[in-house]
């Protein structure tokens, strides 16, 4: 039998030891709590000529985003009260490197920032030799006010959008036919090198209709000396579509049209070697291959929205 006292200190040490061990089973570890704003990232490829979706998420109402990148503001547009999409795009001669893109989320209890970085790496463009009527590659003289001038307005146009989105639904082809020649593609012709190609080329036959990919404005529709008979819409947000070498245009300026609505017929007019559809996108201000925007803006996106 144990002295009193040695009792007393083995029952009291028992006591400090359960309670320990307690204690340590009861502890839980301590996890960072989630951030205040999150960006998720949808793209193609992060490469010059792609457009880069984010979806800026909050744990409270988002009233406000502003977005910047490229020493430029971003377009961004709500989904639901918590979730904003900013619009990236990336110009056809963007330099290879990584930029960072500043978000700012306003909320009922302040301004929440957010930096998202994006590596931008390089796409391979194919170089292709064509020959066409030599008045195309040096124009005459007495043509030469003509293109400045229609080149100043088509400048004004990408420039002067309807600040909302028109859009609700997803992006859709405007011809049934595969794009047959790469955005971006350098261009010989007649053996001397011109502007990179700024769209894509659908390999269709001659008065194929040609459908609206979303709901627009048309803000350009006539004919113009190099890209023939033409078609502009803007669709909001700096989003823009044109449409060009049409044999018929179906359109006025000022004309709404929905996704799907036909706006013309493929043809052969400007400067064209046959019967295609050119199809080019501008997102605020920056080429962008409507390629991709089809990816992230499309169909089997989940962005549209």
């Amino acid at each position: 039998m144990f002295p009193q006292g040695r009792a007393v200190a083995v029952s009291l040490g028992l006591i400090i030891f359960g309670w320990s061990l307690g204690a340590s089973v009861l502890a839980k570890p301590q996890t960072a709590p989630p951030p205040a704003l999150t960006i998720a990232v949808k793209a193609r490829s992060i490469r010059p000529g792609e457009l880069v979706v984010l979806t800026v998420a909050a744990r409270r109402a988002i009233d406000a985003v502003h977005a910047r990148a490229f020493d430029r503001d971003l377009p961004a547009f709500a989904v639901n009260a918590q979730t904003w999409r900013v619009l990236v795009a990336i110009d056809l001669d963007t330099a290879l490197r990584t930029y960072p893109v500043e978000v700012e989320a306003t909320t009922a209890s302040g301004i929440l920032h957010r930096t998202q970085s994006l590596a931008v790496v390089a796409r391979p463009f194919r170089t292709r030799r064509l020959t066409v009527d030599p008045a195309f590659v040096n124009p005459p003289a007495e043509v030469l006010d003509r293109i400045a001038r229609e080149t100043a307005e088509l400048n004004d146009l990408w420039s002067q959008g309807v600040a909302t989105k028109l859009w609700t639904r997803p992006f859709v082809r405007p011809v049934p036919d595969e794009a047959n020649s790469a955005f971006g593609t350098r261009s010989i012709l007649n053996g001397e090198a011109r502007s990179p190609h700024s769209g894509a080329d659908f390999n269709s036959a001659a008065g194929t209709p040609i459908k609206s990919p979303n709901t627009g404005r048309v803000v350009l529709a006539g004919d113009r000396y190099y890209t023939g008979n033409t078609v502009m819409i803007d669709h909001g947000l700096s989003v823009f579509s044109l449409f060009a070498h049409l044999s018929e245009i179906q359109v006025q300026v000022g004309d709404m049209v929905a996704p799907g609505q036909v706006v013309g017929k493929v043809g052969a007019t400007g400067r064209v070697t046959g019967p295609h559809l050119h199809w080019s996108v501008r997102i605020n201000g920056a080429r962008v291959d409507p390629l991709s925007l089809l990816s992230v803006l499309g169909p089997s996106g989940r962005s549209s929205g």
